[in-house]
């Protein structure tokens, strides 16, 4: 990933984290959907009030302390200005601010922030079932970001978003930044992983993969693991992006894991080229740039690896 894509997700991250605590909204209930024009002043009425149809909900500029289940349907989720509507410390279901079981989602510009529950598995976003998108979204301070059931014929893409201070491994199991279940397919493009608290950065199940031009800054990170963890196997592409190992880890052993846990799905092909991985400043230690238990030709390309990453391990 080049300086300039770097430097504008850095940027991005300190614009929303400028935001004051409370900000205003004109008239009226904060939920508007667009298509009716009609406002609510919970979060779930919106919802439900598309239905099974498809609807955009486009939320005033302030925190709100409320969540909803979207059990059907087409929902946008949209904030009226990038970065200042924030979903902020409330779960519904003890799941997640935004539990979607619908047709599709599309998350625009969104905050969330804060969300812990009692088993340790808080997330910004819980997906159950159907399509997502989310774009211009900023998930922190939580014990997950996004994490999703399984749906092998779903789809998932994110794009221009950050992910900070997110993981646990303080309950039964691991929390991550991400963590997508068995999906058909994750795309990951332009965002920014940065300051875990735990887990991996990017753990995923899906069949196939894309992480494209996207950044991921362990430097400030506690207690961490890999930084994209392909549990079960995985096609596809890890191309052009930025990684750095910080010293505060639970497992260094490795940046990238393939088939660590399982081998459901086929690795043959993955390409992982054009990115640029190295040690934060002051740290002495030997490390695999890619990690692999799957058997299959995964295909490296020209990384650039700093001093003590050894580009590629067979497990």
């Amino acid at each position: 990933m080049n300086r300039l894509v770097r430097l504008a997700l850095a940027s991005g991250a300190l614009l929303l984290t400028a935001l004051p605590a409370t900000l205003s909204f004109g008239q009226g209930a904060p939920y508007t959907v667009v298509e009716t024009g009609r406002s609510y002043t919970r979060l779930q009425d919106a919802v439900d009030a598309i239905g099974e149809g498809r609807g955009t909900i486009r939320f005033a500029s302030m925190r709100f302390a409320d969540c909803a289940v979207q059990g059907k349907g087409d929902v946008t989720y949209q904030a009226q200005v990038p970065g200042q509507s924030v979903l902020d410390g409330v779960a519904c279901e003890d799941k997640a601010a935004l539990v979607l079981r619908g047709r599709n989602a599309r998350i625009e510009g969104m905050v969330f922030a804060n969300i812990r529950v009692s088993d340790k598995n808080g997330a910004g976003v819980r997906l159950e079932h159907g399509n997502l998108s989310i774009s211009q979204a900023w998930f922190r301070d939580s014990e997950q970001g996004l994490l999703t059931g399984d749906d092998p014929q779903g789809s998932i893409a994110i794009d221009k978003s950050t992910f900070s201070r997110l993981g646990t491994c303080e309950g039964s199991g691991c929390a991550h930044s991400i963590y997508v279940g068995n999906y058909g397919a994750l795309s990951v493009t332009r965002s920014r992983f940065e300051a875990g608290t735990g887990g991996h950065y990017l753990k995923s199940r899906a069949a196939r993969i894309e992480v494209l031009d996207s950044s991921f800054d362990d430097a400030a990170g506690r207690s961490t693991n890999y930084m994209i963890d392909l549990a079960d196997g995985a096609t596809g592409r890890v191309v052009d992006n930025w990684f750095v190992q910080g010293r505060d880890k639970e497992n260094y052993s490795a940046f990238i894991a393939v088939a660590a846990e399982h081998r459901n799905h086929t690795s043959q092909g993955l390409v992982v080229d054009g990115n640029n991985a190295r040690f934060a400043p002051g740290i002495d230690r030997k490390s695999a740039f890619v990690a692999d238990w799957s058997g299959d030709a995964v295909k490296l390309g020209a990384n650039t690896l700093g001093t003590g990453l050894v580009r590629y391990e067979k497990r």
